[in-house]
């Protein structure tokens, strides 16, 4: 079997690929532990040259990868620069850190020495998301690899070719042959692959309803999951904020990646005393995006990634504007080549409707009014979904209290908007998944955390 690769902006065909037979797919995961049996017993500092080797081509071709990033899915030239930047970081970050994330940690005890201890765990399995191609996969990789992990890539059929390049970065970066491999398949093995008895742990990026299929088949043989899922983020914006630099950052949250990401805001929560300064406002700076082809630099938004993303982001405006959402802005199916869907508003947006309750991925903002703080709390909150969530309000004392106490998401921003840091922990909570990525907590996920416990005759 064999698939092929669409160019959103065009509609052209990119490349076709032959799928690899499970036999190759079985060997390739049998020399990728045969490779992690070595690589574990390599130093922290032998792992940490190599990394840092891998930083520096991701710095030195960003333009190669972001016109690859542009072609594939439609992602503005000037934010995949960005992405491959971002991934030369995660790479620095772990490089410099890794000896002190994983040392020995003594625990007190009746034994003579007692600590606990991180071991590398085998074989990663990543299935990774077409939206953010280079940066899902290496914050995964980054981690699992300076921990003494192989890793072997599941990634998104109509990112392939970046896919193949981050195979090739870790290669010409020194890493041994099969420590990190890419698969060219579709979905149909992966529930055969996690169960591979050389498969440790598996990670995810993607929607809800792929994460619980993965986590289900690899609960049945008892393997640890790290699931990164969808969002549907709430930006409170409360009467005491600064509506000019509010609304700017909320556009440019919402309009990120063409609108194609877990963390991008998706509801904004208003209170009514400023509902109607914060639409005029919000809505103009909505207009003023440039959507187009994304290898032209001028373009700040380009296509949706596949045409049934952009068939089904039109079926959440469609819908919710018949059950009482009234649109201001955008809402058509563009003529001609490509995937496109303009910059949309919807306003007077209630639960029930679906820009409230599902994940909308795609540059439409939904905005809702409320009465005060305590019921934009309990609408940002009315909600499966757990990633983000951000405050906007001049109270300092306020915004913390609200973002620490009051909502239920694994990041919470205040005056900003949500985004992921390798020095930060990231992950959700609800139906936006479980485990954390980034940081030390998330280099652990990928661990035996062992106990040891001495006592000295």
């Amino acid at each position: 079997m064999s698939f092929k690769t669409i160019n959103p902006a065009t509609e052209e065909i990119l490349k076709e690929y032959q799928e690899m037979s499970y036999s190759e797919i079985d060997e390739i995961i049998i020399k990728s532990n045969n490779c992690f049996k070595h690589w574990r017993k390599t130093s922290f500092s032998e792992r940490s040259k190599l990394m840092l080797n891998a930083a520096s081509i991701l710095r030195k071709r960003k333009n190669e990868y972001a016109e690859l990033m542009a072609l594939e899915m439609g992602k503005p030239l000037a934010q995949g620069i960005s992405e491959a930047e971002k991934c030369a970081w995660v790479c620095e970050y772990y490089a410099e850190n890794v000896t002190l994330q994983l040392q020995d940690e003594p625990i007190k005890t009746e034994m003579s020495d007692s600590f606990v201890t991180y071991q590398p765990i085998g074989t990663v399995l990543a299935i990774m998301p077409w939206n953010f191609p280079f940066w899902q996969v290496f914050r995964f990789a980054a981690p699992a690899l300076m921990a003494g992990n192989a890793g072997i890539l599941k990634h998104a059929r109509n990112t392939m070719g970046c896919a193949i390049k981050i195979e090739e970065i870790f290669k010409e970066a020194g890493f041994p042959e099969y420590l990190f491999s890419n698969l060219i398949i579709s979905s149909s093995p992966v529930p055969k692959i996690i169960e591979h008895p050389l498969i440790a742990v598996v990670t995810l990026t993607g929607s809800t309803p792929v994460g619980q299929e993965v986590a289900s088949k690899a609960g049945s043989v008892i393997k640890k999951t790290v699931m990164e899922l969808g969002g549907s983020d709430p930006y409170i914006v409360l009467e005491d904020a600064d509506l000019e630099k509010t609304a700017s950052t909320c556009v440019s949250a919402r309009l990120i990646n063409s609108g194609q990401s877990c963390i991008s805001a998706k509801r904004f929560i208003v209170v009514e005393s400023i509902y109607p300064q914060f639409v005029t406002l919000f809505t103009e700076k909505m207009r003023a995006a440039v959507m187009g082809n994304p290898l032209d630099p001028a373009v700040t938004i380009g296509p949706q990634a596949r045409k049934d993303l952009q068939s089904d982001l039109h079926r959440q405006v469609a819908d919710s504007i018949k059950s009482g959402a009234k649109l201001l802005l955008g809402g058509n199916l563009p003529e001609g080549k490509g995937f496109f869907y303009p910059p949309t508003v919807l306003v007077d947006v209630s639960p029930g409707m679906a820009a409230f309750d599902e994940e909308t991925f795609g540059p439409v903002a939904a905005i809702i009014p409320v009465k005060d703080e305590l019921e934009a709390i309990k609408m940002a909150n009315k909600t499966i979904f757990g990633l983000g969530a951000a405050v906007f309000t001049s109270d300092i004392e306020r915004g913390r209290r609200i973002a620490r106490d009051e909502l239920q998401a694994g990041a919470c921003f205040v005056n900003a908007f949500v985004r992921s840091d390798p020095r930060l922990p990231f992950g959700g909570v609800k139906m936006s998944g479980y485990g954390r990525e980034l940081s030390s907590f998330g280099i652990k996920e990928f661990m035996n955390i062992k106990t040891v416990c001495v006592d000295y005759i």
